[in-house]
């Protein structure tokens, strides 16, 4: 009788758990009894190990084995504990020492040959493995980058099951031999879902992406994409076809600041988990930007599938970019699912298999024409669209989910000198994210020491309370209160634009032309302040 004992984690959402797996033998019919809550792909590694385990040169027991999976409460899926699973066996039968692997997290798909194939969330479970006190993981030799993301922890790579009996034997190790010259690894097809694409929810590197100087006139609609940026401020983009919408978002991740590490490592989890991190690269350092298509149903939007709930666009747009081009084409469930994440900053699905939390804080830019047409708010081209219909197109974007939107923009048309202007005139995204960045930087100085890092996040109460604008500087906003026009959200949304024009002008509090600012830019209401790209002197 020989018993063994190794760990590994089960991912539940982005967030894993420890696994103890179990390997007993004793006498008896041979046979090989898996239990702990496996679902099907988990329940057909018994093939896969036994395979593998013959395969790799090393005698498998004749004897009965029941291999359990602690917590048993727990749902496990997957072919990530494979690799767990033949450790606690070869332990159980000897053939390598039960005590070494007892403090060992084991994470990776096995093939009939023994090769060891990479899975999806490789650096969420070692994240996991971590907290919990773990000092050594063993993973696929594809993602042992990903897993060295996280500090404190060692990292043992492996080709092929047969490399790691050698390791923990002490006997050589034997070479695996790495795919042809000028083919593709096939064992990578493990860490993308089909379909899913490579890339996608990443920006493009701002060297090599669009450039703001591409986009002619729109001068307004600009100082809101750099304070849309600086404070990370949800931001709404209407007005006729053709008026640049689209190359304005699609231009916003570009001067967004880098990631900071822990941004990163958030960023890369939700990715790895997704099946879509491109390989060779195990860190996401810009900020993601997530378009979906207007025909996106609300479960690819806040998370769902089938089992437990997959990632959706809002938190393949952590800490990035979630740009709805044509926002009111969608459905009306779809865009009042993202109420509730753009103002905790997280999305809870609940399934028959469980309830997932994933994280969800993202930058919401929104493009919408004025009518079906797009023509209703240009004059003399003939908009044919009936008044009710026109109320019902603007209607599909509900009144609780634009209170939420602090940046709201008309973008006019485009003439005819903005188009021929001279080349080189408006500024590049380098510049505004030079701006950008500093703006940043004096709000993360401000807010040393408090749970948020950037305006957007502030508590209303504290804007009221501990952040103080300028004697006098309310008094626009107050009779806005008065007339209707503003929310008590509203008002807490302006303080939080208020405090970021101040950061782009260099200011140590707003005063009364950044709040009419803040207010022309949420109310589209004229206040006289200068529509100037830029910070103000």
């Amino acid at each position: 009788m020989g018993f063994a004992r190794t760990c590994s984690v089960a991912l539940v959402g982005v967030e894993g758990v420890v696994v103890e797996v179990q390997a007993d033998l004793e006498a008896g019919v041979a046979a090989f009894t898996l239990v702990g809550l496996p679902d099907k792909s988990l329940s057909e590694s018994r093939d896969r190990v036994r395979a593998a385990i013959v395969n790799s040169d090393a005698e498998w027991p004749q004897k009965k084995l029941t291999v359990g999976l602690s917590p048993a409460s727990v749902p496990k899926g997957g072919s990530g504990f494979d690799l767990a699973v033949a450790a606690a066996v070869l332990g159980a039968a000897e053939r390598i020492d039960p005590r070494v692997i007892a403090d060992l997290v084991l994470i990776g798909e096995l093939g009939l040959d023994g090769r060891v194939r990479p899975v999806r969330g490789v650096l969420p479970a070692v994240l996991a493995a971590a907290e919990a006190g773990y000092q050594q993981v063993v993973v696929p030799e594809q993602t042992a980058g990903e897993a060295a993301l996280v500090p404190g922890v060692s990292v043992l790579g492996v080709r092929s099951l047969r490399q790691l009996i050698a390791v923990l034997t002490d006997e050589p190790v034997p070479t695996e031999e790495p795919p042809e010259d000028g083919r593709p690894d096939a064992m990578l097809a493990g860490l993308l879902v089909p379909g899913a694409g490579i890339g996608t929810g990443l920006a493009a590197d701002p060297a090599d992406g669009p450039d703001l100087a591409d986009v002619a006139g729109q001068h307004t609609a600009r100082r809101a994409l750099e304070v849309a940026a600086a404070g990370s401020h949800h931001l709404l983009l209407s007005g006729p076809p053709g008026a640049g919408k689209t190359m304005l978002a699609e231009r916003l991740p570009g001067i967004l600041p880098p990631l900071t590490r822990h941004e990163s490592l958030e960023v890369t989890a939700v990715h790895s988990v997704a099946g879509i991190l491109p390989p060779g690269e195990p860190l996401v350092r810009r900020a993601p930007y997530c378009a979906p298509h207007h025909s996106a149903t609300m479960q690819s939007l806040v998370g769902g599938g089938n089992g437990l709930p997959r990632p959706g666009a809002v938190s393949l747009a952590h800490r990035g970019v979630l740009f709805l081009d044509e926002a009111p084409e969608f459905s009306a469930k779809a865009l009042d699912a993202l109420r509730q994440p753009l103002e905790s900053g997280h999305v809870v699905v609940a399934r028959a298999a469980g309830v997932v939390r994933l994280p969800a804080r993202f930058l919401l830019a929104l493009a919408a024409n004025p009518c079906p047409c797009g023509r209703h708010s240009l004059h003399g081209t003939g908009c044919e669209c009936p008044a009710s219909l026109i109320r019902r197109y603007q209607a599909r974007l509900s009144g609780p989910l634009l209170d939420r939107i602090d940046l709201r923009v008309e973008a006019q048309p485009v003439t005819r000198s903005d188009l021929l202007a001279q080349a080189g005139r408006a500024e590049t995204t380098a510049t505004v994210g030079d701006r950008v960045r500093e703006a940043r930087a004096r709000a993360t100085a401000r807010l040393a020491g408090t749970p948020w890092t950037v305006n957007s996040e502030i508590p209303g109460h504290e804007l009221r309370t501990r952040y103080l604008v300028h004697p006098g500087a309310l008094a626009t906003a107050e009779r806005d209160i008065d007339r209707g026009l503003l929310t008590a959200r509203g008002l807490d949304r302006v303080l939080r634009v208020a405090w970021t024009v101040a950061d782009l002008a260099g200011h140590d509090r707003p005063d009364t032309q950044d709040v009419d600012l803040a207010l022309e830019l949420r109310t589209g209401i004229a206040r006289g302040v200068p529509a100037t790209t830029g910070a103000r002197p």
